[in-house]
Parts: structure tokens; sequence; C-alpha cells
């Protein structure tokens, strides 16, 4: 890891259960839990202010000092959200040692525009936003720079990124990151349709004659004569 550790003090939780768990969070609490390496579970909250700016970061290791003891260094294992799936209310920590090789998931920061691309008509999309890695703890990057520049052809797969020493990619590596679609052909069909749809009303609404109406009318005329 290029960047530093950071250290994040913890508080033992005595309580456990929603409620409780909601009192933390309207004090600026966030609660977790720290498994692994043969101890029991143990029941924290921590600033939930400075673990959420981490986080955003893309950071995943941090040391965690309960009641002022003596640090741990802990890998993010899972976040758990609200119901409305926009805030982080509960961290699953698990303890690690820097030369564990773990599986984590680290988003992806896309740059650059592919050739392909400046076609007319072509729309560049992101399939995927994190890409799913193996490697030690130590080696683990914030986010992963995905170069778009030198893209050969409409699609970019796992296996075309170039990952630093010590990653290795998990994603299956057919998995597209990016693809430009062309959505020229499909956009002249639609003017073609709505071309046909706009003269269509000319002969529908173009009055035609009633044979047996006519017909009334020419007797009409008959018997005025």
């Amino acid at each position: 890891m290029s960047h530093e550790v950071p250290v994040l003090d913890a508080l033992p939780r005595e309580r456990l259960g929603t409620r409780y768990a909601k009192r933390l969070r309207t004090k600026g609490q966030l609660p977790a839990v720290i498994y692994g390496h043969g101890s029991q579970p143990t029941p924290v909250s921590v600033d939930e202010k400075t673990m959420l700016s981490a986080l955003r970061r893309g950071l995943h290791v941090f040391e965690i000092k309960v009641n002022g003891g003596t640090s741990e260094t802990c890998l993010v294992k899972e976040l758990q959200f609200g119901w409305l799936g926009d805030n982080v209310i509960h961290v699953d920590l698990t303890r690690v040692n820097l030369d564990e090789e773990v599986t984590v998931s680290v988003a992806l920061n896309f740059i650059g525009v592919p050739e392909s691309a400046k076609r007319i008509g072509a729309v560049l999309t992101h399939d995927i936003s994190e890409l799913e890695l193996r490697c030690k703890v130590r080696d683990i990057p914030e986010s992963i720079r995905v170069d778009l520049t030198n893209m050969v052809g409409d699609i970019m797969t796992v296996a075309q990124l170039k990952l630093a020493a010590g990653l290795t990619a998990v994603s299956n590596p057919h998995f597209a990151l990016a693809r430009v679609v062309l959505v020229l052909e499909e956009a002249t069909g639609e003017a073609a349709t709505t071309g046909a749809v706009a003269a269509e009303p000319e002969v529908l609404t173009a009055k035609k004659e009633d044979p047996a109406a006519a017909a009334g009318d020419d007797k009409k005329a008959d018997k005025k004569k």
C-alpha cells in the first residue's frame, strides 16, 4: 500500500440490538464488529465521520485501537446499508496481518477516451465500477486506474487490464470493463418510423364516400324532378 494505514479509536459496545445501534448513530458513532484470528467477535463503535471519509477514499485497512489498547490491523469485510441503500449503518471488520493474502473489491477509475468512441453515433459505457482482486493486505490499492486511451476495438475486458505486480484479478477475465456502442443506426430507424407515423394520418383522415348514401341522394333528386 502506498498510503498510510489510518488509526481509529474504538469503544466497546456493551449493549447490542437495533435500538442501541440507532442511539449510537445519533451520537455520531458507527456500530461495528471485529472478527477473526481465533478471537471472539468484538462489538465496537467508531467515529462515523472518520470511518465514512476513509471509505469514500477507497481505504480498506485500518489500525483499530479498542478503548485505548493495543492496535489491531483490520480489513473492512462487509458494509451494511440502511433500507434506502444510501447510508452505511454497520461495518464488519476482520483481523489480518499485512502479509496475508485476501480477496477485496476495488473501485475502478476510468480515464481517457478511446478512438472508437469518437465516431459519430458512438457511446462509451462502463459495465462495472469495481474489480475483485486477490493480493496481500499491504498491496491493496485505493482504486485501479483504467486508461481507455489505448483501448483496441469496441470492448475492453478484465483480461486486457494491466495490473500492478502482486495484484491478481479474481473477476471473470471475459467481463467487459468498458465498451463502445453505436446508436446511429438505431436513431436512423427511429426517424424513419416517426416519418411513417407522421404521414399516416393523411390517409386515415381522408373522407370516403358511402355508396349507399350516394344512391339515396340520387333517388331524392329523381323524386324532386
